[in-house]
């Protein structure tokens, strides 16, 4: 099968337990629905969920409904877009190449559609049948962990926004990188870690995956916000140079901020040695995300 094939197959998994999970634009309040499913359906890679899917799969081949654990993942993760998108953070009109949330329903629908999403991500992983009590609480305390503000997406985004127009050293940008963007997706490989069963040591391996694919992640990112175009990225391009963010390109250039993206994938790859080839989709996933135009 090929990472595409697998990537689309993952995909379909994700959106099947989306669905299932997020309530229907007929349940009432309505609108909160609407709101809530027109970000949450609007596109996306689904990244994060197929990550904690193929890192599950990388401990064991049969894992069970990993993909429901794993759409969690993407809950919280549209609900940082819808609020990184209002007018008081980063002020964007477009999202996956449509209207943000705010934009097709007002700021105040946008900012309880965020909430509710935040809200719904704890549920689902509060709820999971098949796995022991035990690794639901590691799951849910990870996800909090990795969503929050002690080296994790908030307090990256607090950073960020701290940091617009003002020089920014190495140590710095990291902590806002790894915080910002990395902590998410580190917790993506964590939570499908756990949910598999891994021991003390492949989780040690898929940590130390995660944490490099995280930064790797957002140094591409920060590269594609000034060479990607508004039609490609499906966001507005330029926004971090406009909003004097510190980004890699911004302290590095782009050779070198390209160059640190791939030490971050050399370091992602090595990282899953003792695992073997269990995981071969984890190391197509990073080589990906390395190259990807979007």
């Amino acid at each position: 099968m090929t990472l595409d094939n697998y990537l689309a197959g993952r995909r379909g998994l994700v959106d099947t337990a989306l669905e299932q999970v997020a309530p229907s634009e007929r349940d009432y309040p309505e609108t909160i629905h609407r709101a809530m499913r027109h970000s949450l359906f609007g596109g996306g890679k689904r990244i994060r969920p197929i990550l904690a899917i193929a890192a599950a799969e990388a401990i064991g081949s049969d894992v069970g409904a990993v993909e429901r654990p794993a759409c969690a993942l993407e809950l919280i993760h549209t609900y940082s877009l819808i609020h990184d998108d209002l007018p008081a953070l980063d002020d964007d009109d477009f999202r996956r190449g449509r209207p943000t949330c705010h934009k097709a329903f007002g700021e105040a629908m946008a900012i309880l559609a965020g909430d509710a999403l935040l809200t719904l991500a704890f549920q689902v992983l509060s709820e999971l049948e098949d796995v022991p009590s035990e690794r639901r609480v590691r799951m849910v305390a990870e996800l909090a962990a990795g969503a929050g503000t002690v080296n994790g997406m908030i307090g990256g985004q607090v950073a960020d926004l701290e940091a617009e127009g003002k020089q920014v050293d190495a140590a710095r940008l990291e902590y806002i990188h790894s915080s910002k963007t990395g902590a998410l997706i580190r917790a993506s490989v964590r939570i499908g870690a756990i949910y598999a069963g891994a021991n003390q040591e492949q989780f040690a391996v898929l940590s130390n995956y995660g944490t490099h694919i995280g930064l790797a992640f957002q140094i591409v990112d920060d590269i594609l916000d000034v060479v990607g175009s508004t039609e490609t990225l499906g966001k507005t391009a330029g926004k971090d140079a406009a909003q004097q963010k510190a980004t890699f390109p911004a302290l590095y250039g782009l050779v070198a901020s390209r160059e640190h993206a791939k030490q971050h994938l050399i370091h992602a790859v090595e990282a899953l040695g003792p695992i073997g080839d269990g995981s071969v989709r984890l190391r197509e996933i990073a080589e990906r995300i390395i190259t990807r135009s979007a």
